[in-house]
Formats: C-alpha cells, structure tokens, sequence
C-alpha cells in the first residue's frame, strides 16, 4: 500500500468527505416520462437536521407535510450491509451527479443514488449528504452545544443563549439520545488510538473531555463481545453505521413524525426549481429518479407554506436561481453571502512510536475543547480510521474553530446555476494560527501532521447563504415572502461558534417552531 493511498483512505474513513467534483452528467431519461401536478399544505424540501424538526414538529400541531428527500432511504440493522466500507467505496457511496472522482482519485461507478455529494467551488469544494437523514446518516456524530461567551460572539445575541441552553439544545440532547462513550468500551484494546489522543492532549496541558454522541454504545460493547459484526468498533462506519444503534434524524425525528400519520415522505424527489404564482404560491418542478439516477416522472408541486431544508449549498442555489431566473425575482438581494466552512480541518496524525491500534473504535470518543477565548475558540477530536490490516501508526484528528471569513455564491445566468467563490486565504487565521498549532502540540514529538487540506481544500460543515438577519428571521421566515422559510444550515451565519453545526442547526430549528407553531399554524399556514 502506498502512502498516498493510505492518506487517502485515512481521509475519507474519517469523515465521509472530501469528494472531488460535483457536476458530472445526469443519466439519461427514459424517452417517455409522465408529468403530474399536485397541491399540498407545507412541503419541506430536505431532510436532515432542519427539515426533520420541521417534519416532526408540525405534524405534531396536526398539519400534513409533504417531505421531498432527493436521496434514498437507508434501513440498518445488526449485521447490516446497507452502508459501504470506506476501504473498497463502491457505488453507494457517490450521488449520481457528481464527478467520477472520489478522494482526489478516479472513480467510476455505475449512477447510483449514493450518500456523497460535492459542489466544487472557486478555492473550497462543498461536501454534501443525500439520503433520508441528510447529514446524520454520515456525520461522526459530535453533538455539541457552544459556549456562552463563543455563542454570543458569533452568532445573533436575539437568539438568547441561556433559552437555547435550557430549552432547545436540551431539547434536541433528548431526543438523539446523546451519551459518551463508557469507560469499559474505552479500556478495549479497539479504543487504544482514543486512550493515546487524550493522553497527549492532558500532557501537553490541553482541556479533554468526552464528546456527546447520538450513539448507543451498547452495540459497541456487543461488537467486542463477539455478538455483531465490527461496524463501530473498527472504524468502518464513516460512511453509514451498518449495525444501527447510531439515533440519526431518520431513526428519531423523522419516525416520529411519521407515526402522527400526517407526514408523506417521498424519496428520490429532486427539486429542480423553485417559483411563485400569481396567487403568491410556491411551485416546485420535481425529478422523480430511480435510484440509478433515471428520471422516470416530472411532479408540479404547489404550496403556500414552503420550508427549504435542503442544507446550506443546495438550498442556497434553488433560492438563487429562483432570483436570478426571475422565478422569484424579489428575494432578498443578500442570499448567497454569509457563507463560511466552520474552519474545518482534517489530520492524519503519523508517529512511529505510537501504537494506535490496527484496529481503531470510534466514531468519536475524546476531544479537547479549547473555548476560553471568544475570538479563537476551536476543537480538536480524534477519530478513527478503518483496519487496514496492519499497525498503520496513525490514527486521524478533525479540527474546527471560529472564523469570521466569508464566501459567497453568486448566480451564473450562463449556467444557469449558482458558483462557490470563497477567498484563497479564508479561515487562514484560526487554522493556522490556533487549530493547527493545538494539533501539533497534542500531537507531539516525533509525529507528522498531513492536512487533507493540502490535497483538495474542503468542508463538511458549510453553513450560510441565506443566513438569520440578512435573509431571513430568527424563526427562518425570508423577508418579505410569506410562506417561504429557510430551516437548516443556510440559515446559520457561517459558524457554529467552534461545534460541529448539528446540534445547533436542530437547536435553531426547534426554536423557531415553537414560534412558527405559534404564530404562524391557521394564519400562513
């Protein structure tokens, strides 16, 4: 095995990232595609984070919701094989119209409706999550609240941090069911790589706690029991936890909102674009696929209430292009600014005198929260790369941290499309004045850090784009359209004040339905 292979599939078991291109040809139609038309009260576009509380919380105020999802559902299980390895990816790994490239590398599977999205920008690819579930059904699963003093420096103070931190990020903690890894699973020869990170990390003085997860370790527990096959416990869950236990929305929000009867889930349902009648609804022209990526049927769709939670980049580019054709030519002029990458960093860490463990258990289990200083906070985690078969003296860290640099995407009417432009020196500051010195101190002598960011510039945290105050309101109402509302990523102004951004996407979430339940349930919707 070679080095640059090794790195490469260090990289993508850690964080099921990093696909290179975003644009490739769609499959070809069938020749004959039927066109239907079809009004609905709510449609909510997306379905991880933000569009599975929207799901969940309107139906519980009996509203019926129909919930577009362009990717596939994945049902788990023990001993499952839904889900790829992340050592030998095939074609469930890939979204159907992304590139024939994986991890920087050649790759050509047959069109499938795989988990993996990209959208290649001008200086940062954007990775993205297809699939029922969004991003939960890939993310490591860092479930973590911010600071006081980081939120209020980052993120709008009207959203009242002690509200959130009693209210909605418990409220969210509640129902993905988040626990820290135990101590008996942690003494496991498969948990050495944890063990050594949070031993570096104390010796170099750096804060170390466990990291909350959306997880039930007792399958873990029961993997090193010999009672499942090893999905947790030797690093090759990053593309999908194959034995279940992992409380992604699919399994929590979304299940529940389908037992009130009221929400109609349709999967495999692309949205192509987004316009207004003259009665001041919102019509969606939809792409029915199989799931090789054949369209097979074309939908009208029309609504007063419409809820984009197609995650920051793909809910970005609907509402510019809805602008930028003129579908829709009112929206607000600052959609596609405000957009920032979390300040994402991806190590392989590499020290031949440390053994992390042929075999590394994860997804995550400690991480060092450096969060004293409002304008440099940022987190280091370790996590875990897939068996290779061999001691590989390598185990992976992941960084994030606050930073006020801001790309934008802007509309190409050539293409008729939106563009990534993010600035070549973006996030330079808190990566490489705070993350990347935090890393080599945990990381300590004799040790090689290799940035995955040399290789090909990437996030898997974008946020922004049509972000709370420029865009739309706290709740995610759009200025100046009634019944549009932007709940997920798009909506968070660029960080997450340090965090990985789900907890805080459902945290927003939630907040804003208690409002728009409120306010908003048999007046605009």
């Amino acid at each position: 095995m070679t080095r640059r292979s090794f790195l490469a599939g260090s990289t993508a078991a850690v964080a099921g990232v990093a696909v290179a291109g975003a644009s490739g040809a769609v499959a070809a139609a069938p020749r004959r595609v039927r066109t239907t038309a079809s009004e609905h009260r709510v449609i909510v576009v997306g379905s991880g984070f933000g569009g599975a509380v929207t799901a969940l919380r309107l139906t519980q105020a009996g509203v019926r919701v129909l919930l577009l999802e362009r990717g596939r559902e994945w049902k788990t299980g023990p001993n499952a094989h839904t889900f790829p390895n992340p050592t030998s990816p095939d074609k469930r790994a890939l979204w159907h119209r992304s590139a024939p490239q994986l991890f920087g590398r050649p790759f050509s599977p047959e069109p499938y409706a795989g988990l993996i999205d990209a959208v290649v920008g001008d200086n940062m690819t954007a990775v993205t999550a297809a699939g029922l579930g969004g991003g939960s059904l890939v993310y490591q699963g860092m479930t973590l609240e911010p600071a006081e003093a980081v939120f209020n420096e980052h993120l709008p103070e009207q959203l009242d941090w002690q509200r959130m931190h009693n209210i909605y990020y418990p409220r969210v903690a509640e129902m993905l069911q988040i626990a820290t890894a135990p101590d008996r699973l942690i003494r496991t020869p498969q948990y050495r790589a944890a063990r050594v990170f949070a031993a570096q990390a104390r010796r170099a003085g750096l804060p170390v706690s466990k990291i909350p997860m959306p997880i039930d370790w007792q399958f873990a527990l029961d993997e090193i029991a010999g009672r499942m096959r090893p999905s947790y416990t030797d690093g090759s869950g990053a593309l999908g936890v194959n034995n279940g236990g992992k409380h992604s929305v699919d399994v929590t929000y979304l299940r529940q909102a389908r037992a009130t009867g009221l929400l109609t889930v349709a999967t495999l349902h692309e949205v192509n674009d987004v316009a207004r009648d003259r009665a001041g609804k919102w019509t969606l022209e939809v792409s029915q696929t199989d799931v090789n990526g054949t369209t097979v049927a074309r939908k009208t769709l029309t609504t007063p209430t419409l809820v984009m939670a197609a995650g920051s980049v793909h809910t970005t580019r609907l509402l510019l292009r809805a602008r930028g054709s003129g579908a829709v030519g009112d929206l607000p002029d600052a959609i596609g600014t405000g957009w920032g990458t979390n300040a994402d960093r991806i190590y392989v860490w590499s020290n031949p005198g440390l053994e992390f463990g042929a075999k590394q258990g994860g997804p995550v289990v400690f991480g060092s929260l450096n969060w004293d200083s409002p304008d440099n906070a940022h987190t280091l985690i370790q996590a875990s790369i897939p068996s290779l078969g061999m001691e590989p003296h390598s185990t992976m860290m992941v960084g994030y941290g606050v930073s006020r640099a801001r790309g934008a995407f802007r509309y190409d009417s050539a293409r008729g499309d939106a563009r990534l432009h993010w600035p070549a020196d973006g996030d330079r500051r808190i990566q490489w004045g705070h993350i990347h010195p935090t890393a080599v101190k945990i990381a300590g002598a004799g040790s090689v850090l290799t940035d995955s960011n040399r290789f090909l510039n990437t996030t898997w945290h974008p946020l922004g784009g049509a972000a709370m105050g420029a865009v739309c309101d706290l709740s995610g109402r759009v200025h100046g359209q009634r019944g549009l509302y932007v709940l997920d990523g798009a909506l968070i102004p660029g960080t997450s004040a340090a965090c990985n951004p789900s907890m805080t996407i459902a945290a927003v979430a939630e907040r804003a339905l208690d409002d728009i339940v409120r306010h908003d349930v048999g007046r605009v919707i």
